[in-house]
């Protein structure tokens, strides 16, 4: 029989802890072929959560407490996961939170998901059959909605509809591997932190429907504007994506100061000093995304492997050349000359980079 552990953080949670817990329990006894666990994790709180914990354990022999101190959410779901996979072993660990915005009832629902080969099931709610509280406010609407679609473009996985959600089953192979990474974030940016460094490890990503409700009792513990500085500092300096765009950048300044090097100082042909400009430019970008945008998939460092893929990319770049060329000439044509920079930059940022990113990962720096 397969193991799951449900880890709960806590932090004043005195008046939900004790509700959530019996409900846990009441549909663990109906889920065949699992043995369900439940760990608190409670950051000491003063309202006196942990106390309630140790009243339910004699009811409840397969709910534990870990006393951690108060570091933030993902220090808490870090600690709890070193926990569990120590001291019981388990196949899966949850991800749930406590203040009963998540229903249990759910837990067959994405122990489904796992049966069928998922290795981590995300309760989503902005798929069909998913939702948020009608009773948000605007800006929280606005704020959720618009967090996960920016998260997503700025990975350039879009597949992914809930980034931030906290709803989630992950097999334990998952978090073994991922603990070097996700120690570094303590606050909710650990959610997106641990769902990127899964899918780089090639993880089987499955999404189920939620109904998030909002909490009765107690108040959200997100701090909005640090997390929105959080969020797109991790895009920042983990995105493929971006990085793969600054890559295009160098290429960019790259391509012109060889051109106007040989162009301009060496008299050169123009087309003689384009020719060469370019192919180094593409030379640059290949060594750049192989070992900085996609370091967790680089080719393997052998000439056989090395020269086919550099041919591939060479036939990706002489197409964002094609398209941006005919492109720009049909801007022209249709909306007159004046504007033609304003025309190239529009189809770099909207056709070439997106192009360019995805037939690579496709057909050069594919997964492994």
């Amino acid at each position: 029989m397969r193991r799951a552990i449900l880890v709960i953080p806590t932090y004043n949670e005195a008046g939900n802890i004790e509700r959530l817990i019996p409900l846990i329990f009441q549909k663990a006894k109906l889920i065949q072929n699992w043995e369900i666990h439940v760990l608190v994790v409670d950051s000491k709180s003063p309202d006196k959560t942990g106390d309630i914990v140790r009243k339910l354990i004699p009811k409840y022999p397969r709910l534990r407490l870990l006393m951690v101190e108060k570091e933030g959410l993902g220090k808490a779901y870090t600690q709890g996961f070193l926990y569990a996979i120590e001291n019981l072993s388990p196949y899966l660990v949850f991800e749930i939170d406590a203040d009963l915005s998540h229903d249990p009832k759910q837990i067959p629902n994405f122990l489904r998901q796992i049966e069928k080969g998922a290795d981590i099931v995300i309760g989503s709610r902005y798929i069909k059959g998913g939702s948020i509280p009608r009773e948000w406010a605007l800006y929280r609407k606005i704020f959720s909605i618009v967090g996960n679609l920016v998260v997503r473009l700025g990975f350039m996985q879009l597949y992914i509809s809930d980034w931030t959600g906290g709803y989630r089953a992950i097999k334990t192979w998952v978090i073994k591997n991922a603990l070097n990474h996700i120690k570094n974030y303590s606050g909710y940016v650990f959610q997106i932190a641990l769902l990127d460094y899964a899918i780089k490890g090639g993880a089987n990503i499955k999404e189920i429907p939620i109904q998030f409700a909002d909490r009765k009792i107690g108040k959200s513990k997100i701090n909005s504007t640090q997390f929105i500085i959080n969020i797109f500092t991790y895009i920042f300096l983990h995105s493929s994506f971006i990085k793969f765009a600054v890559v295009g950048l160098i290429g960019f300044f790259v391509d012109f100061g060889i051109s106007y090097v040989f162009i301009e100082k060496l008299k050169s042909t123009v087309w003689v000093g384009t020719l060469i400009s370019t192919e180094i430019a593409i030379i640059s970008n290949f060594l750049l995304n192989n070992f900085w945008s996609f370091y967790y998939k680089k080719l393997e460092n052998k000439f056989r492997s090395y020269l086919p893929n550099f041919i591939k990319f060479n036939i990706v770049s002489s197409g964002s050349i094609l398209i941006q060329t005919i492109g720009i000439q049909l801007a022209v044509n249709f909306l007159g000359r004046d504007l033609w920079y304003v025309y190239k930059i529009l189809i770099i940022a909207f056709i070439i980079i997106p192009y360019s990113y995805f037939l690579y990962n496709r057909f050069i720096w594919k997964e492994k």
